[in-house]
């Protein structure tokens, strides 16, 4: 093992370099400001509450342990994690079915956070945290794994990104991909939701101030560019109710902590992102957004 020591990214080409300024701006910001309000495995994701009585900390639990399942991981295969985070996935992936991990983020902080996380656990797997994008990526692995990270990517380069994952997989490798959402404009009064302004200043918030460079799939973009890609879907699960509840308590813990989220970036960010949870939460209560997990098969 490496330790913590941060491994660069290999040279790319300007056209796929991936976007590692737009992603720290994000996720650089501030460990000690998303403790305070995520659960302490600092998942920063849907959690899934399979009972009305769990803690954020327990469904994040049932959340990956909901995602795990679905990929038949067996003893001494590979897992990649695209968009790993601070490792939570992995290390449970470690825990629960004895795997060897490999996961990618453009995020320093978690890039070293997320390797000395590993460091610390008592296994012979190897365990490695890479600050690269998937465009850099081309080991072969058995099985993927990636949560909320594809709206980070923009709309370009979602058919290369699945065509990546399917080159790195065997025949019958399986691949899990939780997504958040969006619909077209032109589908809105379909769907009983009024066109307002509103909404549309908080679209324009969100690709502005939270996530620049990002873009949001839809269903029907998923299902067609991974079947293009080569994969079978075998699973969709829908989790829109459990992501109300997981920012409506991320708001909670935020508000409560609002002097401690201020001494650790400012007044301005507290805002911001008090806005972007409680905003958030009522565009997935409002079904503007879906969260979805789809389980994929390579042919």
């Amino acid at each position: 093992m490496t330790g913590s020591r941060v491994q660069q990214p290999p040279e790319s080409g300007d056209d796929m370099k991936p976007h590692f300024a737009e992603v720290q701006a994000h996720y650089d910001l501030s460990d000690d400001f998303f403790g305070l309000f995520q659960d302490p495995s600092r998942t920063y994701s849907c959690a899934f509450y399979e009972r009305d009585d769990m803690t954020l900390a327990e469904a994040q639990v049932a959340k990956i342990d909901l995602s795990l399942a679905k990929l038949n991981l067996e003893p001494g295969m590979t897992l990649l994690d695209i968009g790993c985070g601070w490792g939570s996935v992995l290390k449970r992936a470690i825990e629960k079915y004895d795997v060897n991990v490999v996961g990618l983020t453009l995020s320093r902080n978690q890039c070293k956070y997320a390797q000395e996380l590993l460091d610390g656990m008592d296994t012979e797997r190897s365990r490695r945290i890479l600050l690269r994008g998937w465009e850099q990526f081309d080991e072969p692995v058995d099985r993927i794994i990636s949560i909320e990270a594809i709206e980070a990517f923009p709309q370009e380069r979602y058919a290369p990104f699945f065509k990546m994952c399917s080159s790195v997989l065997p025949s019958g490798g399986r691949f899990l991909l939780q997504a958040i959402l969006g619909h077209p404009l032109k589908k809105w009064p379909e769907l009983g939701i009024p066109i307002v302004m509103s909404d549309l200043k908080f679209m324009r918030f969100i690709a502005k101030e939270i996530f620049p460079g990002g873009s949001v799939p839809g269903e029907e973009n998923i299902v067609a560019l991974s079947a293009d890609a080569g994969f079978t879907l075998e699973q969709t699960q829908f989790l829109n109710e459990h992501y109300v509840r997981t920012l409506d308590t991320w708001a909670e813990a935020l508000e409560a902590h609002h002097e401690e989220a201020v001494a650790a970036t400012s007044e301005e960010v507290y805002q911001r992102y008090m806005k972007y949870l409680t905003g958030c939460s009522d565009f997935f209560n409002r079904r503007i957004s879906e969260l979805g997990q789809f389980t994929l098969v390579k042919a």
